[in-house]
């Protein structure tokens, strides 16, 4: 018996759908970039435009982000030691060429994405335009990031040795070992007053709180590189991501932060 015309229109749509998906297997195979995944290791000064601009690129590219964040002296031992990161974007621009140079990332990959400002800074109205507080000594304790894991607290170290007040404050000094803990060191209140980035407390375009912005002739500039890692070298989702970081919507991203670019 011959099938019928509901059969035959059903059997042909049948047909059409396999041939679809058939098409559609095929074109993911012939792909290597479809929905790949690229892990990343951020420093933590980097953390709130960094989850902004992995969104974007994952709604552009398909692509998945895993963002990990820490301080960059951290995650220098985790990488050395076999992390798998693909991807990393650091707080200074020697722990990059320190991997590079010892076989850790690729070579001729590394560039600067973007250059990070210190920041005096309270939440009340304890900090002033010109960061006179920390002559006056009025306060019980400052937050600061540990200097050999942080460059950001590398940096306010040096502003605090070139005004001469290391050794009159160093009693008051409690440490994080990230920007982010030692931000959060300052929001809790453990210390009244911390230098953070200014990314942390920029919004809108306005500074949270009170704040000095510390005068750049007073601590080496922070260039942040970023670089691609060993693991990732074979990962068109990890040059991508690289990429897009030099892209103007990724940009814009971190201008709105409050950082700029050589």
């Amino acid at each position: 018996m011959e099938p019928s015309s509901e059969q035959r229109v059903s059997s042909r749509g049948r047909s059409r759908l396999q041939a679809v998906c058939l098409l559609l297997g095929l074109w993911a195979m012939a792909s290597p970039t479809w929905a790949a995944e690229v892990i990343v290791a951020v420093a933590a000064n980097f953390s709130a435009p960094m989850k902004e601009i992995a969104a974007s690129f994952e709604r552009e590219t398909g692509h998945k982000v895993s963002l990990s964040f820490g301080s960059t002296g951290g995650f220098y031992t985790q990488i050395v030691h076999g992390a798998p990161f693909q991807v990393f974007l650091a707080a200074d621009d020697e722990t990059p060429a320190a991997l590079e140079r010892d076989g850790h990332a690729v070579p001729g990959t590394r560039f600067t994405y973007a250059v990070g400002k210190l920041v005096l800074w309270s939440p009340g109205p304890l900090v002033d335009a010109q960061g006179k507080i920390l002559e006056t000594g009025e306060f019980a304790h400052l937050a600061v990031a540990n200097p050999k894991l942080a460059p950001y607290g590398k940096a306010a170290m040096q502003v605090l040795q070139k005004r001469g007040l290391v050794a009159r404050l160093e009693p008051k000094i409690v440490r994080g070992q990230s920007i982010t803990q030692t931000y959060q060191l300052v929001v809790s209140g453990a210390a009244e007053l911390g230098f953070v980035a200014l990314s942390q407390v920029h919004e809108d375009g306005k500074v949270k709180g009170s704040a000095w912005l510390v005068p750049q002739e007073d601590y080496d500039p922070i260039r942040q590189d970023a670089v691609l890692l060993v693991p990732g070298k074979d990962q068109p989702a990890a040059l991508e991501l690289l990429a897009y970081l030099q892209r103007e919507p990724a940009r814009a991203i971190i201008r709105r932060y409050g950082y700029s670019f050589e």
